[in-house]
């Protein structure tokens, strides 16, 4: 038997840090939500003990460093399941982008394998689990659209934000996201993303008032070591997108493009500057 699952990427239209916490995390506040870019998660049962990882991508883990394996070893090892499975990872989503791709394939191969192995294991338990792998794994389980809290774990669900396109671009660097946080001095922090408005806009459809709201602490930490995601924030703007933010710890700009006449202006625009370049739908 085979089961196949998507993993979307995620996008944050606000990412907002409130504190350093006495654990060393910092408590978050952000608005996430999917996009149409997807890896594509193939599972096959085994009928030896193993978990046997594949990618048509030559440059990620296919061992215990991947984040899909750990997933499959945990479920495997929480509810005690005997049976192997294979794993491909067809790969679209580029790596270590600020897109939650690892973490988009690991709530895939949760969902996948609980599927396959028909544990029946309800929606708030894969979360949980999800929590064990990563602080995107449990938005990356449901999808949709969400405020997070906490560490990122702490959900709240919300209506979709206005449809529009998103035009994604990634610069030819990676990015740590534990590097970007070790950086980020709190009290430093000049202007805080508004929540409440970005959540306003949301809930009344407004999509201009949506893309003046965008907005991200951890931009100026990684616009100052990397100038060119700063370059390729002010190319977006200025081939017209009507809104422009760097997605989690980055490298990875977004621009929010309401009318689709403007997108192979912008697309082809930024071609010029990365190759990692896509025109893609909100997930609604």
């Amino acid at each position: 038997m085979k089961v196949f699952e998507k993993a979307p990427a995620k996008i944050n239209l606000s990412l907002d840090v409130l504190y350093k916490r006495e654990d060393g995390y910092h408590e978050v506040e952000m608005v996430m939500t999917m996009v149409d870019l997807a890896d594509r998660i193939e599972m096959q049962e085994l009928p030896r003990d193993t978990i046997i990882i594949s990618s048509q991508a030559g440059y990620i883990p296919l061992d215990e460093k991947n984040l899909a394996f750990q997933a499959a070893r945990l479920i495997k090892e929480r509810y005690d399941v005997k049976q192997g499975v294979y794993i491909h990872l067809d790969k679209k989503i580029p790596v270590a982008a600020g897109l939650a791709g690892g973490s988009s394939d690991a709530a895939a191969t949760l969902r996948g394998l609980n599927r396959l192995w028909r544990l029946g294991i309800g929606m708030k338990e894969l979360q949980k689990l999800g929590e064990e792998l990563g602080s995107d794994v449990p938005f990356c389980v449901t999808g949709g659209t969400a405020i997070a809290r906490g560490r990122g774990e702490k959900l709240e669900p919300i209506e979709s934000p206005p449809q529009c396109w998103v035009i994604l671009a990634k610069p030819p660097i990676n990015v740590s996201t534990s590097e970007i946080y070790g950086k980020l001095q709190v009290d430093a922090i000049r202007k805080h993303p508004s929540t409440a408005g970005v959540l306003e806009a949301i809930r009344e459809k407004r999509f201009e008032q949506l893309c003046g709201e965008l907005g991200n602490v951890l931009e100026e930490i990684t616009l100052e070591l990397y100038p060119e995601v700063r370059q390729l924030k002010e190319v977006m703007a200025k081939l017209g997108a009507d809104g422009v933010l760097m997605s989690g710890s980055g490298p990875t700009v977004f621009g929010l493009v309401s009318k689709e006449a403007k997108v192979p202006r912008i697309y082809n625009g930024l071609r010029g500057f990365c190759k990692d370049v896509y025109a893609v739908r909100l997930l609604t």
